[in-house]
């Protein structure tokens, strides 16, 4: 049977898979998107990014860890909740994600083949499908991305096949909540699930190699975050790595550190990382190789070397975030069909950690300014320094802004605290315009709200400026 025949043919339908289809479809181009899965979305909406956030505001829901400093109010927490209270949210969140996304794909005109993809030669693709056994279909195109995302790193001394073992991907299938957990891995994901598990009241252990948590962060957040980690009752296990787990079918796991502690919990969760499958494409016979860590390069338009294929999100690496890979696969899709409607990736890219107390940032660290030689000046406004912030009760979350010391310009955004993944976006607006600090003292904002924060922290920066430059606080307004 020849090969069916499209403009552009895609390989997953994550974020960066999907986005490419649509933006293409969108182009006025025949589409073919390829999933091995039965849903639309992705590990971002099926087993990652989606799923791991519902279940932490239900966690939060069911805890009253929102209702943590509100005075004279008393909350019931819900120790005893079962876990088909924790997934039943997740589950509509998540089949309503992914069914919303495949029906934009239908209204596109996008044709999605179940099935796993491979190439058979620079421009084809043949995707094996599920049913019948041995059954297939040839696609060929001018153009083709690959977003196959990652899946979860398995290390051989965790026994998986027991089902109180879990990676981050199959943990949404837990029957039970825990009693104590470890948490082999203090990065995004862990850190979340950790926060996540000890705000149901969970024992959780964190072990991870390193000595600071989430060492990229500004580290003003990195330590606020460990110590309300800590005050929420999770144990650290500083450089220190699983030596062996002895998991039986009854009772509790032990583990052996490299150091000789041991340590026995309820489930044992693994967050070590996540792999690339890109060597399953067949990646030789279209042209293009991997690295050493299976990664696929590109180049500034998502290009491999096999200029008629792009590839984007985790596939290629950092930073490996669903929005990132969903910028990555519009700019590709304009790219191979010579649109200038997405050029380039954005300038500024935001993170958002939804950890407990959440963190989000964008642009430069203190440190990474003073590491670039650029004299900068540093403003930081505290929640409960902010009426919104006292209402809520946050007592522990700050804004922290870097300003270039010269000409005040914005240069880095560096929130802790509730609804810090919104608030960052009016720093991201800011930078993504050339704003300095004219541009909060300009602003005027709703009262209460977070917001007002910018202004707070836009005034310290100054007085801070003014100190060093020997001005009185008058001349505030002759910056």
């Amino acid at each position: 049977m020849p090969a069916k025949e499209y403009d552009l043919v895609v390989i997953g339908a994550g974020p960066g898979g999907v986005a490419a289809a649509d933006t293409a479809a969108l182009l006025g181009k025949r589409v073919a998107l390829i999933e091995r899965t039965a849903t639309i979305g992705g590990a971002a909406v099926n087993t990652g990014t989606i799923p791991s956030k519902t279940l932490r505001e239900t966690a939060l829901a069911i805890s009253g860890v929102k209702a943590r400093a509100l005075i004279g109010v008393d909350v019931s927490v819900r120790r005893e909740a079962k876990v088909e209270d924790l997934l039943r949210h997740e589950r509509v969140v998540t089949a309503s994600e992914s069914h919303q996304m495949r029906t934009l794909l239908d209204r596109y005109g996008v044709t999605v083949y179940r099935g796993t993809g491979k190439f058979v030669d620079p421009n084809t693709v043949r995707v094996t499908h599920p049913s019948p056994p041995g059954g297939f279909t040839d696609l060929w195109a001018s153009k083709i991305v690959v977003a196959i995302g990652s899946m979860p790193v398995r290390p051989a001394v965790f026994p998986f096949e027991n089902p109180r073992v879990h990676d981050s991907d199959e943990l949404l299938y837990i029957t039970s909540i825990p009693r104590s957990l470890a948490v082999i891995g203090g990065g995004v994901i862990g850190s979340e699930y950790a926060c996540m598990f000890a705000a149901l009241g969970v024992r959780v252990h964190l072990i991870d190699g390193r000595d600071t948590l989430l060492p990229f962060l500004d580290p003003d957040l990195s330590e606020a975050l460990k110590d309300a980690m800590e005050r929420q009752g999770i144990v650290f296990w500083w450089k220190d790595q699983v030596d062996a787990c002895t998991a039986p079918r009854t009772g509790e796991i032990e583990l052996r550190l490299k150091s000789g502690k041991e340590l026995a919990v309820d489930h044992v969760l693994v967050c070590a990382g996540r792999t690339s499958a890109a060597a399953a494409l067949a990646p030789e016979v279209a042209g293009f190789g991997l690295t050493p860590r299976g990664l696929i390069p590109v180049d500034e338009h998502f290009r491999t070397t096999n200029p008629n294929v792009y590839a984007v999100g985790d596939v290629i690496g950092f930073p490996a975030l669903a929005s990132t890979s969903a910028e990555q696969g519009r700019v590709a899709a304009c790219h191979a069909f010579g649109s200038h409607a997405k050029e380039a990736l954005a300038q500024f890219l935001p993170a958002g950690i939804y950890t407990i107390p959440e963190i989000s940032a964008v642009g430069l660290t203190e440190a990474q300014a003073r590491e670039k030689g650029i004299p900068i000046v540093v403003g930081r406004a505290d929640y409960d320094q902010n009426p919104r912030g006292k209402i809520i009760g946050d007592k522990l979350g700050f804004l922290k802004l870097v300003f270039a010391r010269e000409d005040l310009k914005l240069l880095g955004v560096h929130v802790i605290g509730e609804q810090a993944s919104e608030l960052v976006h009016i720093g991201l607006i800011a930078m993504m315009t050339g704003g300095d600090a004219n541009l909060f003292l300009a602003t005027c904002f709703n009262y209460p709200t977070l917001g007002d924060l910018y202004k707070l922290a836009t005034h310290d920066a100054i007085l801070k400026r003014n100190e060093l430059l020997g001005r009185s606080p008058a001349s505030m307004s002759r910056w």
